[in-house]
């Protein structure tokens, strides 16, 4: 019996899952932050962790892997490799492979190994891989970097809606008594005084307040969504003309709780449109499991064979790995 192994380490959990050559789930382990960039020790240990907690859990070996893949957060250039590759070689598995975790939220949403992921959950990335194999990641490295929006940016956005329309300098909102009724807060004096001498944050679950304004017609937050939707397309299209799919057909995977859980079509309308003038051929679709599945389907056609229909359809289908 072969056995495969994928990881899934992100910036808030850690998830390995291993399978056998008919696509049961034999073992898995599962804990915190997987991401080198926000502390290497605590990375290092919790992805070691949640291996040796699906390997007890199965009663296998690094040895009876017939190959170990790790979509990791901060895999992003080669500098990040540099302190990946001896961290993962450590664990002793025989064959094994890194990549950003782009990809395994990617190859999660596809039945094709090629395609496009655009991720806005607390950032937002984007990446893709064409069907010669050749990648590009667009985005991922913070405001600074060309990027916009996520949870971590959004509520930073209703916040500033919120003190703008107060001040006059923009037109009056829904999300202002959102905002006040979420922080419990009186008024946006009070607020405004409280933020500016304590030194806070927005915290980042106000993002969604977005949703709730624009379903009821808010033009601010539509507003907002809008240049999420737009920012994102334009990542996607840069992408696509890279690595020239242009007169492709594959998919587009929606990942990150703003894409997967938002309401509405405020921010997936702006990615269509921008899709679709350059690659008319693809076709939006939500990811609707955990990104881990993705990086054992990769530990299965790392191996040099195509992903059998057993093993696609028994983990798409696996209700505990569901994000619904």
């Amino acid at each position: 019996m072969k056995y495969y192994l994928g990881v899934d380490g992100g910036g808030s959990k850690t998830y390995t899952l291993i399978i056998d050559e008919q696509g049961n789930i034999v073992g898995k382990g599962q804990s915190g932050n997987g991401n080198h960039q926000t502390g290497y020790e605590i990375a290092k240990d919790n992805i070691r962790e949640s291996v040796v907690m699906a390997l007890g859990q199965a009663g296998l070996t690094q040895n009876d892997i017939e190959f170990a893949y790790f979509g990791l957060a901060g895999a992003d250039r080669e500098i990040d490799y540099e302190i990946l590759r001896p961290m993962i070689a450590e664990l002793g598995f025989p064959r094994h492979e890194i990549n950003c975790d782009t990809m395994i939220a990617m190859r999660a949403g596809t039945d094709r190994p090629y395609g496009v992921v655009l991720i806005c959950g607390t950032g937002v990335n984007g990446a893709g891989v064409n069907a010669e194999g050749q990648f590009y990641q667009c985005g991922g490295f913070t405001y600074l970097f060309g990027d916009f929006g996520g949870g971590g940016s959004l509520c930073v956005e209703v916040f500033r809606a919120v003190v703008r329309a107060w001040d006059g300098r923009e037109r009056p909102t829904q999300l202002t008594q959102l905002l006040l009724d979420d922080l419990g807060f009186d008024s946006v004096q009070a607020m405004f005084d409280d933020y500016l001498d304590e030194g806070k944050s927005p915290p980042i679950r106000i993002a969604k307040l977005l949703f709730q304004a624009a379903n009821s017609g808010d033009e601010t937050a539509q507003e907002i969504l809008r240049r999420q939707g737009e920012e994102l397309g334009l990542t996607a299209k840069a992408i696509i003309e890279r690595l020239r799919m242009t007169g492709e057909a594959f998919d587009v995977v929606m990942a990150g709780s703003i894409l997967t859980r938002g309401e509405g079509d405020f921010v997936h309308r702006y990615i269509r449109e921008t899709v679709e003038s350059v690659a008319p051929g693809a076709k939006l679709v939500k990811l609707e499991v955990e990104p881990v599945i993705g990086a054992v389907w990769l530990a299965v056609e790392s191996t040099g064979i195509p992903l059998p229909e057993r093993i696609y359809e028994r983990l798409r289908s696996v209700s505990e790995f569901s994000l619904a």
